[in-house]
């Protein structure tokens, strides 16, 4: 055995000597039972100290590599050999063991469920996608060719993490118009809402930590906060948004991490906050010194009158984090949105958006800036009302026309969403599978939900579908609910004529 010693080396002398003599009996060049030379041996021959050869034994029993006992020295132990391992050996990684748990199994039916919206000949009533023909293809591919023009190459290079300046002082502008005074330092610019709010939980949630949410609320905010480790509390919701009485109450109990509300058309409800309820939920977080994370996406589509104002507008303590998009009222696909707070936070929230993805896309914000300094966005979004409104009248109609007797709903004054309650003999989650044989993709209201099971409830979507395809849609629907409930009467048991008196 010729061990070789790189006296030059960083690595120490007697850790040459353990990897040497651990790669030897690894690979079998030192069977099990092989004895070492000993130590004083060993030590003469490669001219170091015996304690430096004791050292490398001594590494060597740590690892279960050799054993030593007296009189009898140091010899090589039974071990595994690092030999290749043959194919039929290999057993198959389970790579579900090493996933957060955090990723519920549900999460994945959902994932199912959308993935149906992408085949042929299904009507989708489930996601709320902006519809093909409301996306302004030609004004955006002006604008496009005008960055081009006056940018040049700098359209397609890096920028800022927290956005191109020019395009935050444009959003800026957009917050003043409705009505939230602030400076382009006060705005971090993300790759859709989505990311906002995955930024946000980033930064802000601790493992364990309570973060308060609306019952029902969007399924994408409930699967941020969980995977960052958040305990979730639920607020009801009602006709007027998240009822602060019941939430006076619970922050009474507890001290949350922040308040999590869509005020403003919100997803899947449809509800607007009333004033005096947004007023309310201020004056709460002031009180209770807890932030808001004002989640804005629907507030442009309005169909039938303007909404209140935002909470971010209306706050004037520095408490709420507003989240906006351009991915429901323009197009999703240019991956833009914002979260505006106070410059305490932004600077944290840059760093989180800087290691996820380095910057959200130069060529989409100079775009979208183009649009916004030129007026054209805020005419695309009149534009975007009129498309979006039919819409939601033809669903109006269509279960008005099919649905009586079975669902319960309200009418949305904007967004894309009708929230139903339905009676029904099929579970939600069967009754989603029918509706899918039948081409016609729905949301079981279980995905939106937090704590309560929302067992009979369903989002129907009014956004991406045309009238034709909403009316047909609701029919197939209301035929499964119909065969599902005649199914449940023939096999009903008969009933007795004579009932016991209790």
């Amino acid at each position: 055995m010729h061990v070789k010693i790189d006296r030059g080396s960083s690595v120490p002398i007697y850790r040459q000597i353990s990897q040497f003599l651990r790669t030897q009996i690894l690979q079998g060049g030192l069977p099990e039972g092989y004895r070492l030379p000993p130590e004083r041996a060993l030590a003469k021959t490669l001219g170091v100290n015996r304690t430096t050869v004791m050292n490398a034994y001594a590494e060597l029993k740590a690892d279960g590599l050799v054993h030593g006992r007296v009189g009898d020295g140091t010899r090589v132990a039974a071990v595994a050999r690092e030999t290749p391992a043959r194919q039929r050996d290999v057993q198959a990684i389970r790579w579900s063991d090493f996933a957060r748990l955090s990723i519920r199994p549900s999460d994945d039916e959902v994932r199912k469920l959308l993935a149906l919206s992408e085949e042929q000949g299904v009507i989708v009533l489930s996601v709320g996608f902006p519809a093909l023909e409301a996306i302004p293809l030609r004004l955006l591919q002006h604008a496009a060719g005008e960055v081009f023009e006056q940018r040049g190459a700098s359209a397609l290079f890096y920028a800022p993490a927290e956005g191109v300046s020019s395009f935050r002082e444009a959003l800026a502008g957009l917050m003043a118009n409705r009505g939230a005074s602030l400076g382009p330092e006060e705005i971090v610019v993300t790759s859709g809402s989505q990311q906002a709010l995955d930024i946000v939980a980033r930064t802000l949630i601790e493992p364990g930590d309570t973060v308060v949410v609306e019952e029902p609320t969007y399924m994408g905010a409930l699967q941020c906060f969980r995977a960052a480790g958040a305990r979730l509390m639920s607020v009801p919701v009602d006709g007027e948004g998240m009822r602060t009485d019941l939430l006076a109450s619970l922050l009474g109990r507890c001290s949350p991490k922040f308040i999590y509300t869509l005020p403003t058309f919100q997803n899947p409800s449809g509800s607007v906050m009333s004033l005096e309820r947004r007023m309310r939920l201020l004056d709460l977080a002031y009180r209770f010194r807890v932030p808001i994370v004002e989640d804005d996406v629907y507030g442009e589509l309005w169909y039938d009158e303007a909404p209140p104002p935002p909470l971010r507008a209306l706050d004037r303590h520095g408490y709420v984090l507003y989240a906006g998009s351009f991915s429901k009222a323009l197009c999703p696909g240019l991956r833009v949105g914002w979260i505006a707070g106070p410059r305490s936070l932004t600077r944290r929230l840059v760093q989180v958006k800087q290691l996820m993805d380095l910057q959200a896309p130069t060529l989409s914000q100079m775009i979208i800036e183009r649009l916004l300094v030129s007026g054209e966005y805020a005419r695309h979004v009149e534009t975007a009302r009129k498309r979006y409104a039919p819409r939601r009248d033809a669903m109006e109609k269509a279960l008005k026309r099919h649905a009586r007797g079975w669902a319960e709903w309200s009418r949305p004054g904007g967004g894309f969403y009708y929230w139903c309650r339905v009676e029904t003999s099929l579970p939600i989650a069967a009754l989603a599978a029918e509706a899918a044989e039948k081409k016609v993709s729905i949301l079981p209201g279980s995905t939106c939900t937090a704590v309560e099971a929302a067992e009979n409830r369903i989002r129907l979507s009014f956004s991406c579908a045309k009238p034709e395809e909403i009316e047909e849609g609701i029919t197939r629907l209301a035929r499964v609910v119909r065969r599902a409930s005649a199914r449940a009467h023939a096999v009903s048991p008969p009933v007795d004529a004579t009932r016991p008196m209790i």
